[in-house]
This record gives structure tokens, sequence and C-alpha cells, in this order.
């Protein structure tokens, strides 16, 4: 691993910087370890909010659509583990260079302006999401247009149309999702050109929706939008729907949707909780964040094994280990937003997720 492809560098922006003519194999496999790493970098903000929520049961909507995008965004990063491999690469995810860094910039210079951060659930944390999603051209919404995650996919998706004899199905990692959460959750083989190409497709369409529809095309639950509109339409408070008279078709005219109740987890500073005098945690607290921790850097691991063995039942074993710690999170993460900051506040404690290396 070089320093190039580190988390905190501009590796996309210099990638997204090659002639077409020039984006190789090599180029590809720098792309798709930048492009796992950018799936990784979802994941906790998007977790923080789903746990913070105080009722799900009360607030059931909003927390099943956060949920189903979380499985989205894992699978994405299964699919994008097995692009790698098929080109002969290696999925790097459990080292300290590479994990995410929160607050701050998404890996590799995309969104400059962005800072991504860990919080609860609330106004500010969704406007986060929704740009960490957005697309090139909203529909329903009239701003300027800048690079986004989609641009980079369709990069990668036009350098595999460039170089479809790279392709070599070689350590596939399967697991069949769709029955769970939809058609496009499930982790196939891609060792042919049209395999992949759908596995790209699926991972623009779900995040961003297609250029005229807001709709996510691989629903797992009837109605589901794309993550971009599902986020947007919770932070406005209204169903996305179709409304012939509206520009673009598409307005935020629907039923009002209510934000659930939240835990006032606060934002965790750079290095986490303990590197700020006002938050010191107590010995129990740290405790909770230290097992938290461990078990974040627990699931990094296997999730690396699973893609880095040649054995397909090693692979299989170490991908259901990966999804028994993913659930065993829940438990300290939540546990942490029971407990209030030390300075007055009102806000409480939540997971860190610091890379502890083995």
């Amino acid at each position: 691993m070089t320093q190039a492809l580190a988390y905190e560098s501009e590796a996309i922006v210099a990638l997204m910087g090659q002639p077409e003519t020039q984006r190789n194999g090599q180029w590809l496999q720098d792309a798709l370890q930048q492009a796992i790493m950018l799936e990784l970098a979802t994941l906790p903000p998007y977790l923080c909010g789903l746990w913070s929520i105080k009722d799900p049961e009360r607030d059931r909507a909003v927390h099943d659509a956060i949920l189903t995008i979380v499985m989205d965004e894992m699978s994405h990063m299964g699919l994008v583990c097995n692009m790698l491999t098929t080109v002969g690469g290696s999925p790097r995810i459990a080292h300290p260079d590479l994990v995410p860094k929160y607050p701050g910039p998404l890996p590799g210079g995309v969104r400059p302006r962005l800072s991504v951060f860990l919080a609860g659930l609330n106004g500010v944390s969704l406007d986060m999401y929704c740009q960490i999603e957005r697309p090139e051209d909203p529909v329903a919404e009239f701003e300027e247009p800048s690079t986004s995650i989609g641009a980079f996919y369709s990069a990668i998706r036009q350098a595999f149309k460039r170089n479809p004899g790279l392709i070599t199905g070689r350590r596939q990692v399967e697991r069949e999702m769709a029955n769970a959460h939809g058609p496009g959750n499930s982790l196939v083989p891609l060792a042919t050109p049209k395999a992949v190409d759908d596995a790209v497709q699926v991972i623009m369409e779900q995040g961003e929706g297609s250029h005229s529809s807001p709709k996510n095309p691989f629903f797992g639950r009837e109605g589901e939008l794309a993550h971009y509109y599902e986020f947007r339409q919770i932070l406005n408070g209204k169903k996305l729907v179709e409304v012939p008279t509206a520009p673009e078709g598409w307005a935020y005219q629907g039923d009002p949707i209510a934000m659930p109740e939240a835990h006032r987890m606060g934002t965790v500073p750079k290095d986490g909780w303990a590197q700020e005098p006002a938050y010191r945690p107590s010995e129990a607290v740290q405790a909770l964040l230290t097992k938290f921790n461990q078990r974040y850097s627990e699931l990094l691991r296997w999730l690396e094994r699973t893609w880095q063995t040649d054995d397909p039942q090693e692979a299989n074993d170490a991908l259901a280990e990966a999804e028994a710690t993913m659930v065993s999170l829940a438990s300290p993460a939540r546990s942490l937003m029971r407990h209030e900051l030390p300075d007055g506040s009102g806000q409480t404690y939540g997971p860190e997720f610091l890379y502890i290396p083995a």
C-alpha cells in the first residue's frame, strides 16, 4: 500500500485526472481500492444515525429506510471487492492508513468541501448524508452539479468496458440476499463484462437513482427510493412523490414524515472522545468505547480475510464471522448513547469507530 492510496489523500482526484487511454489494469485496481474505502466510509455515519433512534418500533418507517441503506452499502462494498479480485487485486481493509477518519472529507479527495462526521440523527447529519449520496443532477432540485461518487463509478464502468480481458472471475464471494434486501443486494460472481457492468449499475442507481427518476430499481420494499432521495425526504419531512405539474415531475409534497426522537449523540472529536479534556470518558464509558473499537477492528479484519483467501469455504466462514461481528456492534453503541457527556450540554457519547491494529 502506497501513501498515495491512503484514506487522507487525493488518490481519486488523481485517478480521475488520468486520460481514459491510460486507465489500465493498475488504474482499475487502484480505483477499486478507493471505491472500497468510499463504501466503508459511509457506514459509520449512517449507523450512528440509525442506532440513535430511541424507539425503532414507533419510528419504523425512518428506521427501516436507514437500515435498508446500510444494508445496500454493505452489499456495494462486497460487490466492489469482487470487482477488485476479478481483475487480480486483493482488497486492503484493515490497515491504519486506509480506515475512515472522522471528522473529515471522504477518501481520495471526493467532495473535498464536505466534512463527514459521527453524530446522532438530526437535520445536520441528514443533510450530510444527502451530500454524500448527491447525484450530479438531482431530480426535483436545481443546483449546480459537482463531482460525485457516481461520476467516479462511471469512470470505473468505462475502464472495465475498455479492458474486458482483465476480468478473470478470481476469488469471487457469493451470498444470496435478494429475498431479505432486494435483488440488487446479493453478492454475485463477477466473471463476465456484463456481470461487472450490472453490478456497477446497481451501485450507482441504488445510491443516486437514474437521470430521470429517484426510484430505486433494485428495491427490497415497495416504493423504495435511491439513497439520496430517501435521506432528502426525511430531511424535508415529506415524501417525494410524482407531481405531473412539477418541472421534473417529482416534488416533496407527499405524506408527512416525522423526524424520529433520537439520542443527542455529540460529534465525535478527531481521534476519539478522550482527546478532548471536556469529554474525557469515565472508566465505564471508556470500557464501552474500547469494546466497540475492538469489535469494529475485528469486523474489518474478517472482511479483509474474506477476499484474501483462495479457499471458498474459508471465505464464506470469514464473511459469516464479519456479519456476526457487525450485529454485535449495536449493543455497545446504544449503551454509549445513554451516557451524557460531562460538559453539561445534554449530548451523549457514541461510537468512535477507531481502528485498533491486532
